[in-house]
């Protein structure tokens, strides 16, 4: 059984049994339950249901597991002839969690 489900503004395919690094949940701990009502498709092999949006009584459970921050990426701007350049990096956060049940 799997589902599509809609995690901090972005959708994800979750599994039970799943870790994934989605978009920090700043509302968490290491250790909090999650359960997630923006389910927009689940599907157990034969059977599938399409939400219009969301599938009503479907949910998906996680584990909040740890926060922390992707590696740096470095952004480089220069404008030719006007002696401008510019280097700057960013660590986008994430919060790591683990599906414990497609419901």
């Amino acid at each position: 059984m799997f589902a599509i489900a809609e995690i901090a503004g972005k959708q994800h395919k979750v599994q039970k049994g799943d870790v994934l690094k989605v978009d920090k949940l700043k509302d968490f701990k290491e250790g909090d339950k999650v359960k997630i009502d923006k389910v927009l498709l689940k599907s157990d092999g034969s059977k599938t249901e399409i939400g219009t949006p969301h599938v009503s009584g479907a949910s998906v459970e996680l584990t909040v597991k740890a926060h922390g921050k992707y590696d740096k990426i470095k952004v480089y701007k220069k404008k030719p002839k006007k002696r401008y350049e510019r280097t700057y990096g960013h660590r986008q956060h994430y919060t790591e969690v683990e599906v414990t049940a497609v419901k």
